[in-house]
């Protein structure tokens, strides 16, 4: 008489859905973004080549590939570091002290450039220069 005990819980087959219609919808979207970006960088390589580049375009292009960063790193914290399947308030223990983090980071950087930009246009000497004439010097060497 032997029984056998099985418990439900321990098993030693993974469980795969079957279903691998999330990955590649994922590997597409990132293909496409990555794409993208690649197209946008080699038309701001090519700008910078001419002979005047258009400064304002090549900053436009510049925002849109790191808008498609952005965007891609959202969908890759979402889908694989399975942070969109969890509940809100843990999104929001996440994502807060991570905008907060970007927000201190460009404060300094603005500070630090308005500090410098302050240091370089006084660097320690007066702000006006009192300008004398030449006969005004020459007349009082001779008195």
């Amino acid at each position: 008489m032997s029984a056998q005990v099985s418990s439900p819980e321990i098993t030693f087959q993974p469980e795969h859905s079957g279903s691998t219609k999330k990955i590649w919808r994922t590997f597409w979207v990132l293909s496409f973004l990555t794409i993208i970006e690649l197209v946008i960088g080699l038309v701001i390589y090519n700008m910078h080549k001419g002979a005047a580049p258009n400064h304002t375009l090549v900053l436009a292009f510049k925002g849109m590939v790191c808008i498609l960063t952005l965007a891609k790193a959202y969908y890759i914290v979402s889908v694989f570091m399975h942070l969109g399947d969890e509940v809100r308030n843990l999104i929001m223990t996440i994502v807060v002290p991570l905008c907060l983090f970007i927000w201190f980071i460009a404060a300094f950087l603005w500070d630090g450039n308005s500090w410098k930009i302050l240091r370089n246009r006084y660097n320690g000497k007066p702000a006006t220069i009192e300008k004398v004439a030449p006969a005004a010097v020459e007349k009082g060497a001779k008195d």
